[in-house]
C-alpha cells in the first residue's frame, strides 16, 4: 500500500509484502524443521488465572448474596465494635 499526497509520492510500501509470483519452497527436511510455538500475552494468562480462581469467587458471591438477603430481611446485625474500629482507623488515616 502506498500513499500519495497531491501527486507527490508518499512513504512507499508499508509492511513487508513479497510480490513474487513463485511459491517459495522450503529446502529443509522434516527432521530439521522446528515445531510451531505459541506464546500467549500476559493479559490472556491473567484471564486464565482468574478463571482458575472461580471457586474462590463463587464462595465470595454466595456470601455476598447471603448478606444481601439478611439486609433485605432486616436480620443483619454487624459487629458494632469492628465497625467502630474500622471507622476510627479510616478517619485517622485520612488526616
Amino acid at each position: 500500500m502506498s500513499v500519495e499526497f497531491r501527486g507527490v509520492g508518499g512513504l512507499g510500501q508499508i509492511g513487508s509484502i513479497n510480490k513474487t509470483g513463485k511459491a517459495q519452497t522450503d529446502s529443509k527436511t522434516d527432521s530439521t524443521r522446528k515445531s510451531d510455538q505459541v506464546q500467549f500475552s500476559s493479559v490472556l494468562q491473567e484471564v486464565n488465572k482468574a478463571q482458575a480462581g472461580t471457586d474462590k469467587n463463587s464462595v465470595r458471591a454466595e456470601r455476598v448474596a447471603e448478606l444481601k438477603e439478611q439486609v433485605a430481611n432486616g436480620s443483619y446485625e454487624p459487629d458494632l465494635n469492628k465497625v467502630a474500629s474500622s471507622l476510627l482507623q479510616f478517619l485517622m488515616e485520612d488526616k
